[in-house]
């Protein structure tokens, strides 16, 4: 080889590829913050149409420059049962095209002003990785060093990472210059001649570093030596293509089986592309002789290429997405499962959305609206209980949803401390404080539910009940529990504080309701209207319901404190001496309820 390629040379091109790898995975953790998951969250919402979940892969990889990211994002849906296999297909196809966008980012370092003049040739050299990057560079750290907003943190690194990421290519390009004028290289190259060859040792690299994107770099380094052809070039990238679905396969270690399937649609689509178009390439070069593929490669030529071979085999295959499926399901066939197969994480809480930390807020916030509908349902019926007649299958049913709203609040709880220890933006990491809140709401909520099922049951269990006019004083409170429930959670639900600021108010008039219906409770015991034993458990059924009351209190004054960043306790101080409207919804829900609690007083005496 060249005596001027020495050792050095090749620091260089490792250094280059490690300056270009981290430059990677700086901006995409970058890009994934700016986000803040919201575009990846909208892949399990918008992909009943096939044309819409291409568009939508293509511009989630686009957006977090990372594919490998995208496909591991597609395994945790699946795996968790967010989206089914079949549409995950589309997405995939979207993805390869998106991820082609970073090589075409790439040619910016292939620039040349060598006749250009004037302005147009400031501009020009102003493109140039080696003109702005230090510009960049340095813009990028100011924001990081001295921005007081996370977002202009993220967009900071964002700006580093691509500083990184040229300068990595600009190293690796430099260290392959002494290559240009090597007959010892040219030769070398002509190794890779065999298309095959050249499949297997782009598929074997991009395995290897797990970055298609770190692959064509490496090959649009080489191709500055002038020796690389488009003949050479074209099977190198089909490889690359191949390769990058190890980090697809290596994702898919303890899941369900049809999240082993979707890692095996992304391997399909390559495998199957290139076995049919290797081959239409080898009759062009070696039986048509087209003399195009022996011309030199450049970066312009190498990021075509990649384009072409995703987009062909996309428009392929695409129509038998359908087919695809079916095969994975012949490659992963269904049966039992193992333990760790079928060991499925809770509400699609999956480990692997914490690399996308927005992501996994999301997911996040879809178990605790999942949970916050058992809850609701379960204090319902456990409500229900104490004006009607007693129900073993409606009890057993309250005692086991409440099992399982326990295991939501573990399972969530952990999964937020894993979130929280992670690089979270701002606006999440108020997510996740107000679910860590909420969330023990709910659970308690439901060890209320409880209570009052084992006070139906006791009662049940004795033979006694309540007296007509306790059990309409029951019906009132119970049904301004039911709305201040009700409001709190769908406040929570739908994230609306106008429905929180209505909480407080009911909450009030309920603990004035307990108040009143325990004064008429101790008036009847004293006229010997009343057992002592069913006063204790009336006494325990209005602690309950009272507490049950508080919660929903803590649950909007939650999202309050959280939304407009406030004091909660400074806050409610303030409306309960100072805000009308409050006072107007206090006046009005005490005559609503206080007039029910009084017809019941007339009716009696009308009796």
């Amino acid at each position: 080889m060249d005596q001027s390629f020495s050792i050095f040379n090749i620091f260089t091109l490792l250094g280059g590829l490690a300056f270009f790898l981290y430059g990677m995975n700086v901006m995409s953790t970058g890009l994934e913050k700016l986000t803040g998951g919201k575009l990846e969250v909208a892949l399990n919402k918008m992909t009943s149409n096939k044309i819409k979940a291409l568009l939508l892969g293509m511009g989630v990889t686009i957006a977090i420059q990372s594919s490998s990211a995208m496909t591991v994002m597609l395994v945790g849906f699946v795996n968790s049962g967010l989206m089914s296999l079949e549409q995950t297909i589309a997405v995939c196809f979207g993805s390869d095209i998106g991820t082609t966008f970073t090589a075409w980012i790439l040619c910016l370092g292939d620039i040349e002003n060598n006749n250009s003049v004037g302005t147009v040739k400031f501009l020009l050299e102003m493109l140039k990785p080696e003109s702005f990057s230090p510009l960049m560079a340095l813009i990028g750290t100011a924001l990081i060093m001295f921005a007081k907003k996370n977002k202009k943190k993220d967009i900071g690194r964002i700006l580093v990472g691509f500083a990184v990421i040229m300068t990595g290519m600009t190293l690796m390009s430099s260290s392959v210059d002494p290559l240009a004028n090597s007959p010892e290289f040219r030769k070398t190259l002509t190794a890779f001649e065999n298309p095959i060859l050249g499949v297997l040792v782009g598929a074997a690299f991009t395995g290897i570093i797990q970055s298609s994107a770190g692959s064509i770099g490496i090959l649009m380094a080489f191709s500055k030596s002038g020796a690389l052809t488009y003949g050479m070039a074209l099977p190198i990238i089909m490889g690359c293509n191949i390769g990058t679905c190890v980090t697809a396969l290596l994702s898919t270690f303890g899941v369900s089986k049809d999240a082993k399937r979707v890692a095996w649609i992304h391997i399909l689509i390559k495998l199957i592309g290139t076995a049919v178009l290797l081959p239409v390439f080898i009759i062009l070069k070696d039986v048509v002789g087209i003399s195009a593929l022996n011309n030199t490669v450049g970066y312009i030529g190498i990021a075509v290429m990649h384009t072409i071979f995703n987009v062909t085999i996309t428009i392929m295959l695409l129509p038998f997405a359908n087919q695809i499926v079916k095969l994975t399901r012949i490659i992963i066939k269904d049966g039992k499962e193992t333990a760790v197969e079928s060991k499925r994480t809770v509400t699609g809480l999956d480990e692997r959305f914490l690399k996308t930390p927005g992501v996994a807020v999301e997911a996040c916030r879809n178990a605790t609206i999942e949970m916050s509908d058992i809850t609701r349902s379960t204090i319902k019926d456990a409500l229900g209980m104490l004006i009607a007649p007693y129900d073993e299958e409606l009890a057993e049913s309250v005692k086991d949803r409440e099992d399982i709203i326990d295991n939501f609040e573990d399972k969530i709880n952990s999964y937020l401390i894993k979130i929280s220890k992670a690089s979270v933006t701002g606006a999440d990491s108020r997510r996740v404080s107000k679910m860590m809140h909420c969330v023990g709401n709910f659970e308690r909520i439901s060890d209320h539910a409880v209570n009052l099922i084992e006070s139906a049951q006791e009662m049940h269990e004795k033979g006694i009940s309540f007296s007509p006019e306790c059990v309409n004083e029951i019906k009132v409170i119970t049904e301004a529990i039911n709305e201040n429930i009700d409001r709190a959670f769908d406040s929570y639900n739908s994230n609306d504080l106008s429905v929180a600021h209505k909480v407080e108010p009911l909450e009030e008039v309920v603990d004035n309701l307990s108040t009143e219906l325990k004064n008429r409770h101790i008036r009847r015991l004293q006229n010997d209207e009343c057992t002592v034993e069913l006063g204790y458990i009336f006494q325990d059924i209005l602690t309950n319901l009272e507490r049950i009351s508080d919660h929903c209190s803590n649950i909007a004054g939650c999202l309050i404190e959280t939304d407009e960043k406030t004091n909660i306790h400074a806050y409610l101080h303030d409306v309960k001496q100072n805000d009308e409207k409050f006072h107007a919804e206090f006046l009005a829900y005490s005559e609503n309820y206080f007039g029910k609690l009084d017809s019941i007083t007339t009716t009696k005496e009308t009796a």
